[in-house]
């Protein structure tokens, strides 16, 4: 998770902020669906990214599975629309516009064996 200045803190809580602009998560097979978008056509809060894209600061979503090179880059481009672009090539280096940095696909997977 990456947080602009100052870090704002969910009222009476010390360990829940509320401002984060990009957010990356390594799916599990218990946790994929949930962390993931899908379904899409589910208006349910129960799915993280649709409970993430309430947040105003919110910009850019990486999911990264941890069983196979794939990953979900998301990026809003406007007000209720989000860009997804899918990696499958590990020699791929993916733009991180919030942070603006890059990153290679194989770095992601560094030491993993599948």
């Amino acid at each position: 998770m990456v947080l602009p200045t100052p870090i704002q803190l969910q009222e009476n809580r010390k360990d829940t902020v509320i401002n984060p602009c990009f957010i990356a998560e390594v799916l599990s097979k218990s946790t994929q669906d949930y962390d993931r978008a899908a379904p899409l056509l589910r208006r349910d809060r129960s799915h993280k990214f649709l409970a993430y894209k309430t947040i105003n600061s919110f910009q850019e979503y990486l999911l990264i599975d941890q069983y196979r090179v794939y990953v979900e880059h998301y990026l809003k481009t406007a007000s209720n629309q989000w860009l997804l672009s899918e990696y499958t090539d590990s020699n791929v280096t993916l733009k991180l516009e919030t942070i603006n940095i890059e990153v290679k696909i194989n770095e992601l997977y560094e030491n993993v064996d599948f």
